[in-house]
């Protein structure tokens, strides 16, 4: 169940009364950026990571970051224990705020601070057994997909592209390469080496993605991160998408053609149970993941 109240501009409040001005910027230019965190067992998966991860983005629109480290870190602890689930996903915008409508920044508008929880539901298990089928598509995106921002409809109008075709996500193609997925990060297994798109500002720098890095050098798993042709993303003997809300999904068909045999292969069962491992020791942990 998510949680009946919000935060908003500094105060907890019922959703039903949330509220902000139509002269939002973000309600009028999409100008702000947003963040979301995966909670296990009441604690935040890897939030210093996601905070950074914000502040970044934060900087990338050249806004101030409106809340300190500990302002942040105590708000989601707060949303988390008002949540009525263990595992919720906390989610976190930031706007320009609000101000008469001009291209250019306002003077001096205050920004708008908005976070909510909701119950997070582990991925179909049908989908992990079967795994799941993606098609290939332009990337149209503006470029700078570093910036985790809140004018999301390119990303929008291609994964409903995909699932007008019966496909779970969209991996896109820019300039000959695959970089990543319309709501995901990719990574592919050649040869046994698992292999994702070096971070740059064609990808957003996912989180699980990082975590998945650091597994499979934990694990001393072949790995590197270098750009995949589409070429190489067609032939690859496996191909994975990641995020906060998917984990760690195997693509079994891709534009029609099976995939590792039409089944997820060895090496996702893997590092897909590493992950897990990963979460039970977060749901364990003492700390809350502060």
């Amino acid at each position: 169940m998510a949680s009946d109240n919000v935060y908003l501009n500094g105060e907890f409040l019922p959703l039903s009364e949330a509220r902000v001005s139509v002269l939002d910027r973000g309600f009028i230019f999409g100008d702000g950026v947003y963040e979301v965190i995966p909670c296990y067992g009441w604690h935040p998966f890897r939030l210093a990571e996601h905070l950074t991860r914000l502040r970044h983005s934060l900087e990338g629109i050249r806004l101030d970051n409106p809340l300190s480290q500990q302002e942040w870190e105590s708000l989601i602890h707060q949303l988390i224990q008002q949540g009525e689930s263990p595992d919720q996903s906390i989610y976190l915008q930031v706007t320009r705020g609000t101000a008469s409508r001009d291209h250019g920044f306002p003077a001096c508008a205050t920004p708008t601070v908005f976070a909510m929880s909701n119950e997070l539901k582990s991925p179909d298990a049908a989908l992990l057994r079967q795994g799941v089928a993606a098609i290939t598509l332009d990337d149209i995106r503006w470029r700078y997909c570093n910036i985790k921002a809140i004018s999301l409809l390119p990303n929008v109008l291609l994964r409903q592209q995909a699932l007008d075709q019966g496909a779970n996500e969209a991996i896109l193609l820019r300039d000959g390469e695959a970089t990543e997925g319309a709501a995901s990060n990719l990574f592919i297994v050649a040869g046994g080496v698992v292999i994702t798109p070096p971070k740059d500002n064609r990808l957003l720098p996912g989180i699980t993605r990082d975590l998945v890095v650091e597994l499979a050098h934990g694990a001393q798993i072949p790995f590197r991160e270098h750009p995949v042709t589409e070429a190489e993303l067609r032939r690859a003997d496996e191909i994975w998408l990641t995020s906060s809300t998917k984990e760690i999904l195997p693509v079994t068909r891709l534009d029609g053609a099976d995939v590792s045999g039409g089944s997820p292969g060895p090496a996702w069962r893997q590092m897909y149970q590493l992950y897990q491992e990963y979460k039970q020791q977060l749901r364990g942990s003492g700390d809350g993941g502060y």
